[in-house]
């Protein structure tokens, strides 16, 4: 239930947004709106406002539509009054601009989702990863053991989702990609190194993006803040300090740490901590919390996190900055996918939506708006392409019209459209296997 809950809300809120778009230009463009629908099938509601359009909610939540009044309707007559306008007898530039007004709704969309989480302000894993001489292209470069990636290709990345973003722009290349590593913890400026690829993943399905390159996400030991008045204050841990051991128990990450101090409540421990290149022992005592009925050992210390906020002025250009930046990256795997870099089993359909937006939903709202700017951009990118039926395809039509002053012709019209309907429902119907074929094999 979850699931489909989120797949309703997600393309609900998805496609209201995008014929809106379509109904806001054309209002303004003076043309009669017969009906503003979302969703297919028999509607669950239905009401009509003092213009005289008809508004309706449908039960299938797989698209919806703007109809205007248009002499190519066969019910033309039935519904013309004097004075109406008709969508035929509008400019070029008006039909232009209301194939637009979809998009452009979605891309308005994401950027408030994006200003509004930026403003909020996010907390995330700093993005950490061990290192090792010689076995994978990091390694083979000479990165330090033990890295944050501040950045790909000189884009900064302040957590995971973002370093797997950058990456997935480079999928199919030949040449270089630059990554800007410190040693994880440390104050000292990032180095950039440049591992070699060639036709990166070229056609690959589900390619594992950082594995490859040797990068595994990894929460290391190392504080990132100290809590004031705690035991790990008292004994002089300080943020940056890198908790080798534990009573002689190696550490490997921050759950074998958060493992290791729980079972020492109230016992003196001895902390082997790197601090810069020295390596000292700390005494501390843990205090005793009660978690469940069993004392546990708390030492008041936090894992090394990214913490970024902006103001509204800020955070608006950040939300513009990241709409941005998520339409060029579709565009640009688009293209990669047309050319054969990227593998066609990325095309996802709704199966696939209805999880990333159940799961994210399950992790809370600031994931799954996220998730939701993202397909929102999705959606406006792809209803710009130059495909009958889609926006972009209208937009064609009615700019050969301007260009040469007489519309294009019924019999040109009926076969891009016949192309359009083909070509899409093909690709919807590769994006539903393609859901199939993930869930069978997950």
């Amino acid at each position: 239930m979850t699931y489909i809950l989120a797949l309703i809300v997600t393309l609900g809120v998805l496609v209201t947004v995008h014929e809106f778009g379509h109904y806001w230009v054309a209002r303004l463009s003076g043309v009669r709106i017969l009906r503003f629908a979302v969703g297919f099938g028999k509607p669950i509601w239905v009401r009509k406002d003092r213009r005289g359009t008809e508004w309706a909610v449908a039960l299938i939540p797989l698209g919806g539509y703007v109809r205007m009044l248009d002499e190519r309707d066969g019910g033309f007559s039935a519904h013309i009054e004097p004075g109406d306008v008709s969508y035929t007898m509008l400019h070029p530039r008006w039909r232009i601009a209301i194939a637009l007004g979809g998009p452009v709704a979605n891309f308005v969309l994401a950027v408030a989702v994006y200003w509004l989480l930026a403003v909020a302000g996010s907390t995330s894993y700093a993005p950490v990863t061990a290192v090792t001489p010689g076995e994978s292209p990091l390694g083979r470069v000479g990165a330090p053991s033990l890295v944050e990636i501040k950045a790909v290709d000189g884009q900064a990345t302040r957590s995971w989702q973002e370093v797997n973003m950058a990456l997935a722009a480079r999928l199919g290349d030949t040449g270089t990609i630059d990554l800007d590593l410190q040693p994880a913890g440390s104050d000292r400026s990032a180095t950039t190194y440049a591992l070699p690829v060639e036709e990166w993943h070229r056609g690959v399905d589900e390619p594992d993006l950082m594995g490859s390159l040797g990068i595994e996400p990894l929460i290391p030991a190392i504080i990132g803040t100290v809590v004031a008045d705690t035991p790990a204050q008292r004994a002089g841990l300080q943020p940056g300090d890198r908790l080798l051991a534990i009573n002689g128990t190696t550490l490997d990450s921050w759950l074998a740490f958060q493992e290791t101090i729980s079972e020492f409540p109230g016992q003196s421990t001895t902390l082997l901590v790197q601090r810069g290149s020295v390596s000292m022992e700390i005494m501390a005592t843990p205090d005793a919390r009660d978690v469940n009925g069993k004392a546990v050992g708390f030492l008041g210390v936090g894992p090394l996190l990214n913490e970024v906020s902006y103001g509204p002025v800020s955070g608006f250009l950040e939300g513009v900055r990241k709409t941005g930046d998520t339409v060029l990256l579709t565009l640009n795997l688009l293209k990669k996918m047309v050319l054969g870099q990227v593998s066609m089993s990325n095309l996802s359909g709704p199966i696939t939506i209805a999880k990333v937006a159940g799961d994210s939903a399950r992790v809370g709202w600031k994931y799954f708006i996220g998730v939701l700017a993202l397909l929102s951009v999705s959606l406006g990118v792809l209803n710009l392409l130059p495909i009958p039926v889609l926006d972009g395809g209208h937009v064609i039509f009615a700019a050969a019209e301007w260009v040469t002053g007489k519309p294009v012709s019924e019999r040109v019209m009926e076969m891009g459209y016949q192309f359009g309907i083909f070509l899409v429902g093909g690709l919807m119907l590769l994006a539903l296997y393609n859901d199939v074929a993930r869930l069978f094999s997950s």
